[in-house]
């Protein structure tokens, strides 16, 4: 039985019975051609059953490389963009202790990310800081020629043969990449790095489940066996014959589906734990990368309450119409704090003594919830009893099932990112790549005439 609970309570007042019930209709069929994998991208559909079919094999392998990471370093370094670090950092951030990198660790390594991005300053302070430390390496990249990460890579490399020497490198690089072929493939045969296989079927978004973010998530000192449990739990329950009002992913799809339908183009993600702060990153991927094709899809944006309430509170309780809001809420913290009375009450919290801190966020959650929609703003709730590897294993598939639902109903392939090529060719040709002449061409004529 999953452990997420979906709350329209702030939503139905925007949409009629029978505009649902469409939805619902729509979103059955969708399931339908998710599971017997006859829509677009069907090639791409394997992340379904990777909960169920992970491997106890695999996953002993994904910890065993992840403490011989431990046993000789004190930082792994994930080299990667987009899927290939987004849902690993996600997990990790949302189990950490916000402060954990001025804490001695008590389990694992610390994570540090490369490969994201294409800062300059990033990377070389990346690399002073690691000339003096003990570090290896996990460089996860399907093809190994993407851009971003495979100059992080090279300059990394660098510093590690420098370091260790090129036969220390052997147990300092993980690859997780392609099985048979690539760039990165035939790199790590050449120097006997230790290899996991993003599989053929399944896309970087999607690919949180595999070694691409298990291995990262061990090495950080995390359960991936109960990640791998929750994400399981939640594959049976979504997969399972049931009435679509029954569905969680159904339902959650019908309603930002029929939201989109009366002119709600944005859907604003909102946590009210900072903790959650890359799983809205990771969400962020996963739907925009899906669904933003053939002029359509709903934009995804978030925010952290209650921080953002004093920067962009105003707008969406006063702004355009045009947003809704989905709040993950987490019920439960692993810690809580009790306000206590004094005196002199000049700060006027007396008529808070004794009540918890949780107790103060939760009325906030609900203040917040009935002055936003009240102001016409439609607000989902995903409620979690906590944060744990189960639960967000739980999440991310849910999420992930959803999301390949919701594409399908919007009429597009959530599987395929055939817009992410345009800046690359682009870029290439800007930078002289061989085999970009033309295209080269084309830019440079555009700026002179």
């Amino acid at each position: 039985m999953a452990n997420l609970k979906l709350s329209t309570q702030f939503t139905d007042k925007f949409l009629s019975d029978s505009l649902i019930n469409t939805q619902l209709t729509n979103a059955s069929k969708a399931k339908e051609t998710l599971l017997s994998k006859t829509g677009k991208g069907n090639e791409y559909l394997g992340w379904i059953k990777l909960p169920s079919s992970i491997s106890s094999s695999e996953l002993t392998k994904i910890r065993e490389a992840a403490e011989i990471i431990q046993s000789h370093s004190q930082f792994l370094v994930v080299v990667g963009i987009g899927g290939s670090y987004l849902g690993a950092r996600a997990v990790i951030e949302a189990l950490s202790s916000p402060f954990q990198n001025l804490e001695v660790p008590k389990k694992g390594v610390r994570i540090l990310y490369a490969g994201h991005h294409l800062d300059s300053d990033y990377h070389a302070q990346l690399l002073a800081f690691l000339e003096t430390k003990d570090f290896s390496v996990n460089v996860i990249s399907k093809s190994g020629t993407t851009t971003e990460p495979a100059i992080a890579f090279r300059l990394l490399l660098s510093l590690l043969e420098r370091k260790y020497g090129k036969d220390g490198v052997k147990n300092r690089v993980f690859s997780t990449t392609d099985e048979s072929k690539g760039a990165l493939k035939k790199l790590s045969d050449d120097y006997h790095f230790p290899t996991f296989t993003i599989p053929d079927d399944v896309g970087g978004r999607y690919s949180v489940l595999t070694p691409v973010g298990l291995l990262p998530i061990a090495a950080a000192g995390f359960s991936v066996n109960k990640f791998v449990e929750g994400a399981k739990n939640m594959e049976d329950e979504l997969s399972k014959d049931s009435l679509p009002k029954d569905n969680l992913a159904c339902v959650y799809a019908s309603y930002r589906n029929a939201l989109y339908s009366l002119g709600k183009k944005t859907e604003v993600m909102v946590s009210y734990s900072p903790a959650l702060a890359y799983f809205i990153e990771w969400w962020k991927q996963l739907y925009g990368e899906s669904e933003g094709k053939n002029k359509k899809g709903i934009f995804p944006a978030g925010v952290l309450f209650t921080t953002d309430l004093h920067s962009m509170g105003q707008y969406l309780q006063d702004g355009e119409r045009n947003l809704f809001e989905t709040v993950i809420q987490i019920e439960t913290p692993k810690y809580d704090l009790y306000m206590t009375g004094k005196t002199e009450d000049l700060d006027g919290l007396n008529y808070l003594a004794g009540k918890k801190l949780s107790e103060v966020s939760d009325q906030a959650v609900l203040g917040t919830l009935i002055a936003h929609s009240d102001g016409e703003v439609p607000c989902l709730q995903i409620k979690i009893p906590k944060l744990s590897e189960e639960i967000l294993g739980e999440l991310m598939y849910f999420y992930e099932f959803a999301c390949g639902i919701s594409g399908y109903m919007l009429g597009v392939n959530p599987f395929d990112q055939p817009g992410v090529e345009d800046y690359k060719n682009n870029m290439f040709a800007l930078l002289g790549k061989k085999g970009y002449e033309a295209r080269r061409k084309e830019i440079l004529d555009s700026f002179t005439n």
